[in-house]
């Protein structure tokens, strides 16, 4: 089902990321996945850089937000073996690198809720914290990460 929503909007889910520090993509433990903070990466890099509100736009860093999203569901994927496990996404936590005076995160991280619930339907609603931040990672705009329920 997931697949045939991916290809009904036209999206494909990215490789898996594979972590370059000490952490792992993603935590199962008792029916609960934990997915790691997902950077905006395309073909395994980013491309967008800076802060929303100066060097990134806010229809920009919207994108970055799906991006981290579809970056996440792949691990995901790649965790459980199949997304049809899925029984609710639970939280989505949106760090966005703000420019001074930028307060619309919520706005940026609306476009990852508004991807989990077109993909998982009402699987997909859930609570949510979008979080303006100095700093990210290799200077992205936006990193996302999720809280999943899962059958075991």
């Amino acid at each position: 089902m997931i697949a045939e929503r991916l290809k009904r909007l036209g999206l494909v889910l990215p490789p898996a990321a594979q972590p370059t520090f000490n952490y792992t993509p993603v935590s199962l433990h008792q029916g609960v996945a934990y997915v790691s903070g997902q950077l905006p990466k395309v073909d395994g890099e980013v491309r967008v850089f800076g802060k929303v509100g100066r060097e990134v736009s806010l229809d920009a860093a919207r994108e970055e937000a799906r991006i981290c999203v579809l970056q996440g569901i792949a691990c995901l994927a790649d965790a459980l073996g199949d997304l049809a496990r899925v029984e609710r996404i639970l939280k989505v936590t949106g760090f966005v690198a703000s420019a001074p005076g930028f307060n619309d995160q919520p706005k940026v991280i609306d476009a990852a809720s508004d991807l989990l619930v077109a993909l998982f339907e009402d699987k997909g609603r859930h609570a949510r914290s979008a979080v303006g931040v100095a700093e990210l990672p290799r200077n992205a705009a936006v990193e996302i990460e999720l809280v999943v329920a899962y059958t075991e």
